[in-house]
């Protein structure tokens, strides 16, 4: 059944409704699956997939109006998850936290590649879904955690601080693949050359933009509103993602650096919700329409479901196992493993990325988006049931909560 929208696009009436229906449907399934206890980025999937070409056909996630809209959306989620991230903090938590994300990349990457081999897939695919598995979504984990007021304890910070190491790990791996969809040769040497450009735009982006913002945006906040001063920092959100883009790199490794450029301002909180106000338009857009490119029907093949499964098991077992990477560490680390296996938004990053370049088909980005969506499933249950028995009294939330993002 066709889309009901103009091959050359919608007109501005139309277009408007389209936006409705997706704004509306991802706040009403997300407020939905937070009410059950799910994180609502689990409700605007399925909003997308309900409105997308597998049910209603109102939503088409190739239009390019909405797939310039889910990229700002992504840009604007980098960007918040930059703010949030505390780097001195994240330095603190320790040598356990590296340990356990090095393990909880290597481990589900390794494991996924050869779970993509097995099943006949070519090198590309299977470097895309098995680099979808490298990620932890750190304000799933740090919901949970900060749900039952244990954001504080030792295990908690080990998962938050390893969960956001293994989302800049990821970011530079997605811009690792990135590269390699473009067409370079996947050698040793491209490779190093491209975790070596992404590295150094982050270091010189940080070293530069902590000289010159922090005095700029001082010396503005004197004549300007804070509006404005939330507004000028999204200018410099988009020129370092595309600057970051031009340096060889990924758009959203630029936005996750301007963010942990502003993280230690004084303006940070202004900026901060400026910006979480325009990312309730644009990231729900973005997750909806990662949904709606979902189709349920080929749930119906056989080797879809096989490969999905297989992802999702490789996916547990890889950030579960993890969590014992760390064998010095005295706290429970089953509590540990269990908190890095949801995927979230990093996750749909890469499944999406590969759906737009074309390395995945809709058969393998549907296993991909479905392992996403059952780790990100099973984890809060499976979190309250460890800690609900782990005899320690409940720590209140407090600053390890400024590592995470709701978003």
């Amino acid at each position: 059944m066709p889309f009901p929208l103009p091959a050359a696009g919608p007109d501005v009436p139309t277009l408007l409704l389209v936006l409705a229906a997706i704004l509306g449907g991802a706040k009403l399934l997300g407020e939905l699956a937070e009410r059950i206890g799910q994180p609502a980025v689990l409700g605007e999937l399925l909003a997308g997939i309900v409105l997308g070409p597998s049910m209603l056909h109102f939503v088409d996630p190739q239009l390019p109006v909405l797939h310039f809209m889910s990229e700002v959306g992504v840009v604007i989620l980098l960007f918040q998850v930059g703010l949030e991230t505390d780097l001195g903090k994240l330095a603190r938590v320790g040598g356990a936290a590296a340990t356990v994300a090095a393990a909880g990349v290597v481990l589900p990457f390794a494991l996924g590649f050869a779970v993509a081999e097995l099943v006949g897939l070519a090198q590309l695919p299977a470097l895309v879904a098995a680099a979808a598995l490298t990620a932890t979504s750190v304000g799933i984990t740090a919901r949970v955690f900060s749900d039952l007021g244990r954001l504080q304890e030792p295990e908690s910070q080990v998962v938050l601080g390893a969960a956001v190491i293994d989302d800049v790990v990821g970011l530079v791996i997605l811009a690792v693949v990135n590269r390699i969809v473009a067409g370079a040769a996947p050698t040793l040497g491209s490779i190093a050359g491209v975790t070596a450009v992404a590295f150094g735009f982050v270091a010189a982006a940080l070293l530069i933009g902590r000289l010159v913002i922090p005095p700029t945006f001082n010396l503005m906040a004197r004549r300007w509103s804070e509006s404005t001063l939330a507004t000028m920092a999204l200018v410099v959100l988009f020129v370092t993602a595309v600057l970051a883009e031009r340096a060889g790199s990924a758009m959203i490794i630029g936005a996750f650096t301007a963010g942990l450029i502003f993280a230690p301002t004084a303006h940070v909180h202004a900026i901060e919700k400026g910006v979480v106000r325009l990312g309730h338009f644009f990231v729900p857009i973005f997750f909806v329409a990662v949904g709606a490119a979902v189709d349920v029907r080929t749930f119906a093949d056989a080797r879809v479901l096989t490969i999905g499964g297989l992802l999702i098991f490789v996916a547990i077992v890889g950030k579960v196992l993890a969590g014992f990477a760390a064998f010095w560490f005295p706290g429970r680390k089953l509590i540990i493993g269990v908190g890095m296996v949801p995927r979230g938004e990093v996750g749909l990053i890469f499944a999406q990325m590969g759906l737009t370049a074309g390395v995945l088909d809709a058969g393998l980005f549907s296993a991909v988006a479905l392992m996403v969506m059952v780790t990100t499933f099973v984890t809060p249950p499976a979190l309250k049931a460890l800690l609900g028995s782990s005899g320690a009294p409940p720590a209140s939330g407090g600053a390890v909560g400024e590592l995470v993002s709701d978003a």
